[in-house]
């Protein structure tokens, strides 16, 4: 293990320690701030975010996320209509629709991801960073993962965010 990886591994025991501190072992972690990385070491992991081109399993993934989305009204190119849907969708999960949030954040992400790769320079790929590996759209170095950007805030129960945030996004990765 070479001295960047070790300094790595250090950071990373420092925190997840910070992140146990002054709860007991019984209560256990409200939120992983970590990923687990399973089989896979920390030092074995990627200090930067490395890509690869979706597969076809990929492309279907992502059309199943965008057909759902319009099957619900939204269009994908207008961000108020994403942002209106996602707000919908937690409005009537949250009281008691009954439907699957992960299926939600899935299609969502899906949306959040696709309108990025239409009105960007950023393409969907498979990336692989510290905190594992998921769909984002990407250019180089700068990546987004629509699905943590969606998860997070659906675990926050935010409502109103979309334009905002992913309009942003579109400013700054303009064509």
């Amino acid at each position: 293990m070479g001295e960047r990886e070790r300094g790595v591994a250090a950071r990373l025991g420092k925190v997840r320690g910070l992140l146990g501190r002054g709860r007991t072992q019984q209560d256990g972690p409200r939120v992983r701030a970590l990923p687990d990385p399973g089989e896979t070491t920390v030092t074995e992991l990627p200090l930067t975010p490395e890509s690869r081109t979706i597969s076809g399993e990929e492309r279907a993934r992502i059309d199943a996320g965008l057909a759902a989305v319009q099957a619900e009204g939204v269009d994908v190119d207008d961000l108020a209509s994403i942002g209106a849907g996602l707000d919908r969708a937690l409005a009537g999960w949250l009281g008691g629709g009954g439907s699957d949030h992960d299926d939600i954040v899935e299609r969502y992400a899906m949306a959040v991801g696709e309108h990025l790769h239409r009105r960007t320079d950023l393409a969907w790929e498979v990336v692989t960073d510290v905190f594992g590996t998921d769909l984002g759209v990407c250019a180089g170095d700068f990546v987004v993962v629509p699905s943590n950007l969606v998860a997070v805030r659906w675990m926050r129960r935010e409502r109103g965010w979309v334009p905002k945030v992913v309009g942003h996004i579109v400013e700054v990765r303009s064509r």
